[in-house]
C-alpha cells in the first residue's frame, strides 16, 4: 500500500460526495419538470486491501480503501407504470367520449325554453288556438310562424351535429398524427439508449423522455411495453429499449408485427383514415398501419373515443356511432312528422279545394328519411293557405285540431311512437349515454389519478428529502476535506520534519 494511500481515498471520497451533490442539485432544479424521476447516487465500497489470500500472515484483516460512485440510478416503479398506462387508455376513451357527448347535450338543450321540445309544444299550442278561432288571421300568422320556427330549430340542430362532426373528423387526423409523431420519438429515443447502453452507460433523462412519451401514446391507444436489455454489457444495469405492442381489452396484440420493435430499430405509423358516405353520412371506414388494416375499436384509447362518437362503417354497412345515432333519430322525426302533417292537412279543406303540403314533401322509399332533419320547410306562404276546416267551411277548426294530435297520434314511421313521446325517448337515452360517460369518465379519473399519486409518491423530487440530503453530503465532503488535511499534515510531518535531530 501507498505511503499516499490516504490521500487517493480523501480524493475519491470528495469526488463521490460531490458526484451525490450533483445529483441532488440536478433533482431539485428538475422538481417542477414533468415526467422527471428523481435519481441518486450508490455508493459503493472499493476492494479492500490485500485481497484475500492465504499468503498474507502479516496483515491480520483486509484494510478498506475507500468509497466510490458506484451508479446514478432513476428511481422508478416499472408495475406503477403499466398499471398507469392501462388506466389512461380507458379514462382517454371515456374523457373524450364523454366530452363528445356534453357537446350534443348542450346542443340539444333540452329541458329548457329554446329546445326542440319547447318549440313543439308552441306550435302544437297554436294550432290549438287557431282551431277555437279558425276565421281570425292573426291565430293563422302565428302558426305559421311557429311552423316556421320549428323547422328552423330542425334545420339548426341537423346543421349544428354536422358540423360537431366535422370537429370529429379533424380530431381523428390530428389524433392519428400525434399517435405518429410520439411513436417516432419513442423509437428515436430508444436508438439513443441503446446506443449509451452499449457502451455502459446509464440514459436517466432519455428514460423519463421516453416514459413520458409513452404515457401520452397511452391515453391515444391501448399498448403493451416490454423491455430488452441484451445489448448491456455485463454488470451494467439500465431499462433497455422499449418494444410497443397494440392490445386489445384481453391484453393481446391486434398486430402481426410491433408498432415499436426496440431491438431492431424499425418503427410502423398510422395510415391517415379512411373515409366513406354511407346512409348519407361520412364515416371512418378502415384505419390501417403500414398499410395493414387494424381493429383499433378493440382497443381503448381516446382515438376509439373519436371513432365511437363520429361514427363508423360496421360490417352490415351501417353507420354506428353516437353522432351518426342522433342524425338518424332527429331525420326520422322530421320525417315522420312532416309526412303525418302533410297527409292531415291535405286532408283539409280551404273552401272547396284540399289543402296543399304545409311542409316540404319527401317521398316514399326506406331511405326517405335521410336527411329530412336539415332540409324541412316550411311550403306555405301566407296563413290563409292553412286548411282548418274538414268541411270547408271557414268557422270550423276541426281540421286545425287533427293537425295539432299529429304530434301525440301514433306514428308508423316511428314504430308506433308519436312525435313527442319518440323525442322524449331520444333525449332520455342521451341523457343516460352521457350519465354513463361522465360517471365512468370520473370513475377512469379517480383510478387514474390514485395510481398516478403512487407513481409520485416514487419517483417524484421532494424538496425536503433533498435538502436534507444536500447537507449530508456537504457535510460529508467537508469531512473527506479534512481528512485530506489530516493526511497531509501527516505527511508533511515524515517529509520535512523526520530526520533532523543532531543537526
Amino acid at each position: 500500500m501507498s505511503t499516499f494511500h490516504g490521500l487517493e481515498m480523501a480524493r475519491q471520497a470528495l469526488a463521490t460526495q460531490q458526484a451525490a451533490l450533483y445529483t441532488t442539485g440536478h433533482n431539485i432544479a428538475n422538481a417542477n419538470t414533468e415526467g422527471y424521476s428523481r435519481q441518486r447516487v450508490n455508493f459503493e465500497t472499493l476492494s479492500a486491501f490485500p485481497a484475500a489470500s492465504r499468503n498474507r500472515p502479516q496483515i491480520p484483516g483486509q484494510m478498506g480503501t475507500g468509497v466510490e460512485a458506484g451508479s446514478v440510478q432513476r428511481i422508478r416503479n416499472q408495475f406503477l407504470d403499466n398499471q398507469f398506462r392501462g388506466d389512461n387508455s380507458t379514462a382517454g376513451y371515456w374523457s373524450t367520449r364523454a366530452d363528445a357527448l356534453s357537446r350534443m347535450e348542450s346542443l340539444l338543450n333540452e329541458p329548457s325554453d329554446a329546445g326542440l321540445s319547447k318549440t313543439m309544444d308552441q306550435f302544437w299550442q297554436s294550432l290549438q288556438d287557431l282551431a277555437v278561432n279558425p276565421e281570425n288571421s292573426g291565430a293563422r300568422s302565428v302558426v305559421l310562424q311557429r311552423a316556421h320556427a320549428l323547422t328552423d330549430t330542425f334545420n339548426y340542430m341537423s346543421e349544428s351535429l354536422t358540423n360537431i362532426r366535422t370537429d370529429l373528423q379533424k380530431q381523428i387526423d390530428v389524433t392519428v398524427k400525434d399517435a405518429n409523431t410520439l411513436i417516432d420519438g419513442i423509437n428515436e429515443l430508444n436508438k439513443q439508449i441503446k446506443h449509451l447502453e452499449t457502451h455502459g452507460y446509464s440514459a436517466n433523462d432519455l428514460y423519463d423522455r421516453r416514459d413520458t412519451l409513452i404515457d401520452n401514446l397511452s391515453e391515444i391507444v391501448s399498448i403493451d411495453v416490454s423491455y430488452d436489455k441484451s445489448h448491456l454489457p455485463p454488470n451494467k444495469q439500465g431499462d433497455g429499449v422499449a418494444t410497443i405492442n397494440i392490445v386489445n381489452e384481453a391484453g393481446t396484440s391486434i398486430m402481426q408485427k410491433p408498432l415499436i420493435d426496440g431491438v431492431s430499430g424499425i418503427s410502423q405509423a398510422f395510415d391517415e383514415p379512411d373515409y366513406d358516405t354511407a346512409e348519407g353520412l361520412i364515416a371512418v371506414t378502415n384505419l390501417a398501419i403500414n398499410g395493414t388494416e387494424v381493429d383499433i375499436l378493440a382497443t381503448e384509447g381516446s382515438l376509439k373515443g373519436l371513432i365511437d362518437t363520429f361514427g363508423y362503417v360496421d360490417e352490415t354497412d351501417e353507420v354506428v356511432g353516437d353522432y351518426p345515432d342522433m342524425l338518424r333519430k332527429l331525420d326520422q322525426m322530421a320525417y315522420a312528422f312532416a309526412t303525418a302533417f302533410n297527409a292531415q292537412h291535405q286532408a283539409g279543406k280551404i273552401g272547396d279545394e284540399n289543402g296543399a303540403a304545409f311542409f316540404t314533401e319527401f317521398g316514399t322509399g326506406e331511405n326517405a328519411y335521410i336527411g329530412a332533419a336539415g332540409a324541412i320547410s316550411v311550403l306555405l306562404e301566407d296563413g290563409s293557405q292553412i286548411a282548418t276546416s274538414t268541411t270547408g267551411d271557414s268557422g270550423n277548426g276541426d281540421n286545425a285540431l287533427m293537425l295539432a294530435e299529429v304530434f301525440n297520434t301514433s306514428n308508423s314511421a316511428l314504430d308506433g311512437s308519436s312525435i313527442k313521446k319518440f323525442y322524449e325517448s331520444v333525449i332520455g337515452d342521451l341523457g343516460v349515454t352521457a350519465e354513463h360517460a361522465n360517471r365512468m369518465t370520473e370513475n377512469t379519473n379517480t383510478l387514474l389519478g390514485q395510481v398516478q399519486n403512487q407513481r409520485l409518491a416514487v419517483s417524484s423530487v421532494s424538496l425536503d428529502e433533498e435538502m436534507s440530503n444536500m447537507i449530508k453530503f456537504q457535510h460529508a465532503y467537508s469531512a473527506a476535506a479534512r481528512s485530506m488535511t489530516a493526511m497531509d499534515e501527516m505527511l508533511d510531518r515524515i517529509i520535512n520534519s523526520m530526520g533532523l535531530v543532531g543537526r
